[in-house]
């Protein structure tokens, strides 16, 4: 499709027959257009449009839904799904969807930040409904969204408008999870303290592969053989998939924008076997976990908001140790429930559909609720509380764990106890040593120091946060 097919046409209406109240759309079919046809775009497709729509407009009780057009890049690719010639027409203009006054709703799941982004505000802009699974546009550019948001708002306000909603995105974050409604409307009445989420079902399969004892790159060739990990699965192994999700889940939870670039990040390719090893002998497994939590003295959560992506040593036994394969899991932290789990298909054909079609759903009928509820200006503050595992590799000598705990005590940890598989090779050996709660900075200083300062260390140290209260 042509960037270039994006400009507006001269005299193009830039309000559309949403502007109107919904009470005098009840009852005429939702006229939809979506941009992208892959995967995604054909589940939804099958859903509205196919066999199971009986049972489906059944419980979309007030308005009926039609997919009018469908915009993708090459008409002659052929397509994962039966297209109705007499309700639906194919094109390759983005510009016959976002122009044409009868759509009422745009449904985006091409991907990219580019023309996605151009698709998505311009739809705001006119005042179509748009239903987006796009977690890194929405991460990148979530400030011009809102903007874009609350000046259609308040002039649907001055027009005595009453609609509700013009964006949905639980299909954004954790693929068929209910999350991003649950958030916006369950806890409502409560005060979180903090969310940590497996919102990666690939990194998922690798680790759950690796801990097996495979190589990352065995798994991570078998992940895409298997349809789960992309060509390029940078975004994925690095952990930035993560960070675009945790990024809206803070902003839902508590009413921050968290800039993409402010969020710290470590994937799991620094991850080795003996990692993997050790975490098993301390009770718990490795999962890649993104957290958004205030930061607190005493257990009181009133701090600074504290938000990052990294492995994770977890006990087996805990919620989020337990996530198996590509699945996703959310625990959310608050005040009146304490603790509770959401879990579930994190990806897939019509997990990520079924959540793109709840929303259109919610729209259509007029349920649809503020996109991003609250609005907060709490201090960031990404230097979180821990405590931590730290493997050393080193080459045999005298005086390591000497001059480790003295590196240790300039930097302020307090180390708690040292670990050590027997070594099988005195020039190539791991020790990992685990500390008392401390600062993330601290960690990263000692690590430094020893990576710089001693010279039996055979590689970078490696670290991660250790999920467990007292350490065995």
């Amino acid at each position: 499709m042509d960037p270039s097919l994006l400009s507006s046409s001269p005299g193009s209406n830039s309000r559309n027959h949403h502007s109107s109240k919904k009470s005098n759309f009840r009852g005429r079919p939702l006229r939809i257009g979506m941009v992208g046809g892959g995967t995604v775009g054909g589940g939804v497709y099958e859903l509205i449009m196919g066999g199971g729509n009986n049972g489906l407009r059944s419980r979309i009780r007030q308005r009926p839904l039609i997919i009018t057009k469908i915009c993708v890049q090459d008409l002659s690719k052929p397509r994962s799904f039966h297209l109705d010639d007499d309700r639906t027409q194919m094109t390759t203009s983005i510009q016959s969807i976002l122009q044409d006054p009868n759509i009422d709703m745009v449904v985006e799941v091409m991907g990219g930040t580019s023309v996605a982004k151009t698709v998505v505000e311009t739809a705001l802009q006119h005042r179509k409904m748009v239903v987006t699974a796009n977690k890194e546009l929405l991460a990148l550019h979530l400030s011009s969204i809102q903007n874009i948001l609350q000046e259609q708002e308040e002039e649907m306000a001055s027009e005595d408008n009453d609609t509700i909603g013009l964006l949905g995105y639980e299909a954004a974050v954790c693929g068929g999870i209910p999350i991003v409604q649950t958030l916006q409307t369950c806890y409502m009445g409560d005060v979180l303290h903090k969310i940590q989420g497996i919102c990666n079902g690939t990194t998922n399969y690798i680790l759950e592969k690796m801990e097996a004892g495979a190589l990352l790159e065995d798994a991570l060739r078998e992940a895409q053989d298997l349809l789960y990990a992309e060509a390029d699965p940078t975004a994925d192994l690095e952990g930035h998939s993560v960070r675009f999700k945790i990024c809206l889940l803070a902003k839902l939870a508590f009413g921050v924008t968290v800039p993409v670039e402010d969020i710290p990040c470590r994937g799991i390719t620094h991850l080795e076997d003996v990692d993997f090893e050790y975490a098993k002998v301390l009770g718990c497994t490795i999962k890649l976990i993104g957290t958004a939590q205030r930061l607190h003295e005493a257990r009181e959560w009133d701090g600074p908001l504290c938000v990052y992506v990294s492995p994770v040593m977890i006990p087996t036994d805990h919620v989020l140790g337990g996530i198996s394969s590509n699945g996703n899991a959310v625990a959310v932290t608050s005040a009146n429930l304490g603790t509770c789990s959401y879990l579930g298909p994190g990806s897939g054909r019509f997990p990520t559909a079924n959540s793109i079609v709840a929303d259109i759903g919610r729209l259509a009928d007029g349920l649809g609720t503020p996109p991003f509820p609250i609005q907060t200006d709490l201090e960031l503050d990404c230097d979180y509380m821990s405590i931590f595992y730290i493997r050393i590799p080193f080459q045999d000598g005298l005086g390591i764990i000497k001059r480790v705990g003295e590196l240790a005590e300039h930097a302020g940890v307090s180390i708690h106890s040292i670990l050590q598989n027997p070594i099988r090779d005195r020039m190539s050996a791991d020790f990992c040593v685990t500390t008392e709660e401390c600062k993330v900075s601290q960690i990263e200083e000692l690590c430094d120091a020893i990576n710089e300062q001693v010279d039996f260390c055979r590689a970078p140290c490696r670290f991660m946060p250790l999920m467990i209260e007292q350490i065995l």
